[in-house]
């Protein structure tokens, strides 16, 4: 699926874990012109559910610093079943305007605002 200023990552890859892999996602990002980045969950390291890791952190800072949205494609259901902090973070994430976890690029695209999708 294709959505105006989403760059969608690729599924397949090398497990994004450090702030190098979110610095790469953001230089595509602004390559291609896009304003938010739709990222698999499958393609996040389990560190990146794990918040006490700090991956998540510094991932979404990252993307913060640039004004850039940041999308998780996909169900995470497996790390949210494990804690209550995780859930409450996607939860709060979830009402803002920078990080979102959605279940596919569809909702991606209907909680866009209609000037972008």
């Amino acid at each position: 699926m294709d959505i105006p200023g989403v760059l969608v990552c690729d599924p397949h890859g090398e497990p994004l874990r450090e702030g190098r892999h979110a610095l790469d996602l953001i230089g595509d990002a602004w390559g291609a012109g896009a304003t938010w980045v739709a990222v698999p969950a499958e393609r996040l390291h389990d560190d990146f559910f794990t918040l006490s890791s700090g991956v998540a952190g510094e991932f979404v800072q990252k993307f913060a610093n640039y004004r850039l949205g940041l999308a998780v494609v996909g169900d995470i259901s497996r790390h949210t079943a494990t804690g209550s902090a995780l859930r409450a973070w996607v939860a709060e994430a979830d009402r803002g305007k920078q990080l979102w976890f959605v279940r596919d690029l569809d909702e991606l695209a209907a909680r866009l605002p209609v000037s972008q999708g």
